[in-house]
């Protein structure tokens, strides 16, 4: 489960609970610190500064340079619908892809965001499986 720092801990709550429809299972305000989840998606939201931290070099935005966290439910709907009606830009539009896994092909719908420090999130939901095309 990845622990993400970032700039603002309340923006970041407003995207991931109010438009991700993710719960927070515990905070640490004092900490600025909240625990997510959302169905068996797990993450934690740290605000930079406030609490020891492990950080290999000088954080600059968009940050997660490099990374992007698939994140998989069975339906992503909702979220979607949500991040429209906030006139959230989707980095990446909707679409079903097919993935090769070994003799089979695994299929799943996807879209990519940024949460608010311009992580990249891929919400990912399988439609099934099929003989290597």
């Amino acid at each position: 489960m990845p622990e993400l720092i970032v700039s603002d801990l309340q923006t970041s709550l407003e995207f991931w609970v109010d438009m991700l429809d993710f719960s927070v299972l515990y905070d640490r305000p004092e900490e600025k610190f909240a625990y997510l989840r959302h169905g068996a998606c797990d993450v934690m939201l740290e605000e930079l500064g406030e609490a020891r931290q492990w950080v290999a070099a000088d954080l600059q935005k968009p940050f997660g340079r490099g990374i992007n966290f698939q994140l998989e439910a069975s339906d992503w709907s909702k979220q979607l619908a949500n991040l429209c009606q906030n006139n959230w830009p989707l980095f990446m539009e909707p679409e079903t892809k097919w993935y090769r896994a070994g003799e089979v092909e695994k299929g799943q719908s996807q879209f990519i965001v940024q949460d608010p420090d311009g992580y990249l999130l891929r919400l990912a939901q399988s439609v099934g499986e099929r003989k290597l095309q």
